[in-house]
């Protein structure tokens, strides 16, 4: 949403009337942006999905790429049929007198929006969130050569040995498949729902054929190659702002640190909170033996066995952090936007991934040199310490940081 709010506000800056579907309302009154805020409590929906599985977050990382795929379709699948029976959308599903010119839309599993590009019959542009994929690809027929082209699940590079490549190429055609078969049938069956004014609504898998545009949020500097359609732009960054002022207490915690400071952070939509006992105890004890201060986004009111050079907060304002010159290196679980932050700000980076795209992300960063792999599955005091100290005590990380 970071992505999609950023280009939001920007068109709603220049004049446009835009009309915002999603589940974080903008806190004050913006200029030609209207929200239409979905269920409040998503997010905590989600969460008590996930708790059920497994509360440790880092138990995703366990997953192969079609058990994540097949996640993703889930979730997909639960969430539009949540999400188009809200009071505001559905409003906006039934509307008679309303009229668009351009629908936006983000690219990840929420394909039963496009019910909306029947109804008023404008272009569509999408938004994805990372690099893209393959399917979304076809969208506006861009190519996807399996032999050098990563797929987004897996951790290979653009120089895949033979197995690696139809490895890469098995799990692009089984992706594709079950889209096909499973997954944009059930969004089928949601749309059909929930769009139930008319009867003529053409399946989702040729609606999607009417994208007129995809924006990726990647950039070609922090990937590997691949051939784009011209209606297929890179935007990478588009989200990063100029860094402000950082709060009081949290600039007095990095400004007074004579041997810097590390920022951990997993991202929002997975909680360093619920991350198993070992691996929690693992993290503190490696941290109280550091000479640098550590600020831990940590979602609940108090950690325990905190040692005294550790700080938390249940939200930070992370690119203004990594901004600082006091920072020397970002504890991440790979998110793409994050892993971009850290790439503009010139942060080295120790990398946790745990499920997506972050493997490849990772992958990438310690391919540039610009900082090291730490594998969930082998969090230990002494892995943390030596992932830590290798890129803090190495300057060609920050070398090659500052120069990327």
């Amino acid at each position: 949403m970071t992505v999609n709010a950023a280009l939001m506000k920007e068109l709603a800056s220049r004049g446009h009337e835009v009309t915002v579907v999603s589940p974080f309302p903008q806190n004050k009154t913006i200029p030609n942006y209207k929200d239409i805020a979905l269920d409040a409590n998503l997010d905590e929906k989600i969460s008590s999905v996930t708790h059920q599985i497994n509360p440790d977050p880092f138990f995703l990382q366990q997953l192969n790429g079609f058990q994540v795929m097949l996640m993703l379709w889930w979730f997909g699948n639960f969430l539009c049929d949540l999400d188009l029976q809200d009071p505001g959308v559905q409003e906006l599903i039934h509307s008679k007198d309303i009229q668009f010119d351009l629908i936006i839309m983000e690219a990840f599993f929420n394909d039963c929006f496009l019910g909306f590009v029947h109804k008023f019959r404008v272009p569509v542009v999408q938004v994805c969130s990372f690099g893209g994929t393959e399917w979304m690809g076809d969208w506006v027929g861009n190519p996807n050569p399996y032999a050098y082209v990563p797929n987004v699940y897996l951790t290979y590079g653009d120089r895949m040995t033979f197995w690696e490549r139809l490895t890469n190429t098995l799990n692009g055609i089984g992706q594709q498949i079950g889209r096909k078969y499973y997954y944009l049938p059930e969004q089928d069956a949601i749309a059909r729902k929930y769009f139930n004014y008319t009867d003529d609504l053409p399946s989702i898998s040729e609606l999607e054929t009417s994208t007129a545009l995809v924006l990726l949020n990647h950039h070609f500097s922090i990937s590997y190659p691949k051939p784009l359609m011209p209606n297929m732009v890179q935007v990478g960054g588009m989200h990063i702002k100029p860094d402000k002022t950082l709060p009081k207490d949290i600039k007095k915690f990095i400004d007074d640190a004579s041997e810097g400071v590390i920022y951990f952070s997993i991202g929002s939509n997975l909680q360093s909170s619920q991350m198993s006992e070992s691996k929690r105890q693992a993290f503190l004890e490696a941290f109280s033996r550091l000479k640098q201060r550590v600020l831990w986004k940590w979602e609940t009111d108090s950690l325990p066995g905190q040692p005294k050079n550790v700080m938390i907060g249940k939200w930070l304002p992370q690119s203004d952090i990594l901004a600082h010159p006091n920072v020397r290196l970002f504890i991440t679980h790979g998110g793409l936007l994050g892993k971009q932050e850290a790439v503009h700000r010139g942060v080295p980076m120790v990398g946790i991934p745990i499920y997506g795209d972050q493997a490849l992300n990772v992958a990438k960063v310690v391919s540039e040199g610009l900082g090291v792999l730490l594998e969930s599955k082998n969090i230990t005091t002494d892995s943390v310490l030596w992932a830590v100290q290798e890129v803090l005590e190495n300057p060609r990380y920050r070398e090659n940081a500052q120069r990327l």
